[in-house]
């Protein structure tokens, strides 16, 4: 059998067996392995699993950087300046009230949905097949 008829045998066997975007994102949010959706993808809060253990994917490819952090920052942000404004305006309580009501408010705000955030920025990097840039290698002139 030639090369490139293997090669397009295969590569139709991993695009068929890719999920769409929405089973990704489901699969992100759920806290599951990117590829079967089974296998946990935790060892501990925000520690990886080395591989699924379920379908043996392999986790090294996963780097998901600062972003999970900056999204929730900018989203827990909006949500507490804006209540803590409505607040503010609306009945001028004590600052220590203030500390009272918007400690617990970021804590709950960033901390519970980092998990799953990262994990669906995962999912997406995995589906959209995201890798470290590389230079084109070309022919000096």
């Amino acid at each position: 059998m030639p090369h490139r008829v293997r090669d397009a045998r295969k590569k139709r066997m991993l695009n068929e067996n890719l999920p769409s975007v929405a089973q990704s994102a489901i699969r992100g949010l759920a806290c599951k392995c990117p590829r079967c959706g089974k296998g946990k993808l935790y060892a501990g809060f925000l520690t990886l699993r080395p591989a699924c253990e379920n379908c043996g994917l392999d986790y090294a490819f996963i780097d998901s950087g600062d972003g999970p952090a900056v999204f929730i920052i900018m989203i827990a942000g909006a949500i507490v300046v804006g209540a803590a404004l409505i607040v503010e305006i609306k009945y001028q309580p004590p600052f220590w009230l203030h500390a009272a009501l918007w400690l617990p408010l970021i804590l709950a705000t960033t901390l519970l949905p980092l998990r799953s955030m990262k994990a669906l920025l995962i999912a997406l990097q995995f589906h959209h097949k995201a890798a470290e840039g590389r230079l084109i290698d070309r022919e000096p002139r």
